[in-house]
């Protein structure tokens, strides 16, 4: 056997050829949002939202007629608290593992908005309403019940760390409640 290292190492390469360029490239890389006609829209200059196909504002888009009286909008702290309590449920529902993805694609900025607006009027806190309806601003989006109660849970969080009295709460919760119908798909 040891007569035949010899011949082994001799037919063994000692080092490794040098490897053949590669050749380069010239081809564009490929746009696969073109290839797949994904069509990417410009958001506003202004406004920051990305535009939406035309449709009639109207409050009855908010899904619900508001509150009479300024109590439940005090109880919520006005137009300021309003916001924050709307800003802190979108912040912990991206956020959330639950329910994240649905809102990685979606423009942030609009939402912002219009959540804020319908919770302003619905609580007669002295807005308008101006996005979609319930039904059209939902559709797509295959959002199921339990997407929509992790939705409710991270807004019933955004109200106790307010502070909002818990019968103000459920005023609140019981205007959205019947949209439920509205915004799920599945």
């Amino acid at each position: 056997m040891m007569f035949l290292l010899p011949f082994l190492m001799a037919a063994a390469p000692l080092a490794e050829p040098p490897a053949a360029p590669v050749p380069a490239t010239t081809e564009a890389p490929v746009d696969w949002d073109k290839e797949f006609g994904v069509v990417r829209k410009e958001r506003d200059p202004v406004t920051g939202e990305i535009p939406v196909d035309p449709y009639v504002q109207s409050d009855a888009n908010a899904g619900a007629k508001p509150y009479s009286g300024e109590g439940l909008a005090r109880a919520f702290g006005g137009q300021a608290g309003i916001r924050r309590i709307t800003d802190r449920a979108l912040d912990l529902s991206h956020a959330d593992p639950r329910i994240k993805a649905i809102f990685e694609e979606h423009d942030m900025v609009r939402l912002r908005r219009t959540l804020f607006e319908q919770v302003c009027y619905l609580l007669n806190a002295g807005c308008r309403y101006t996005g979609r309806d319930m039904k059209t601003a939902h559709k797509g989006l295959g959002t199921t019940r339990a997407d929509l109660n992790a939705l409710v849970e991270n807004l019933q969080r955004a109200m106790r760390e307010a502070h909002v009295p818990f019968a103000a709460q459920n005023r609140l919760l019981a205007k959205l409640a019947p949209m439920s119908g509205d915004v799920t798909e599945r």
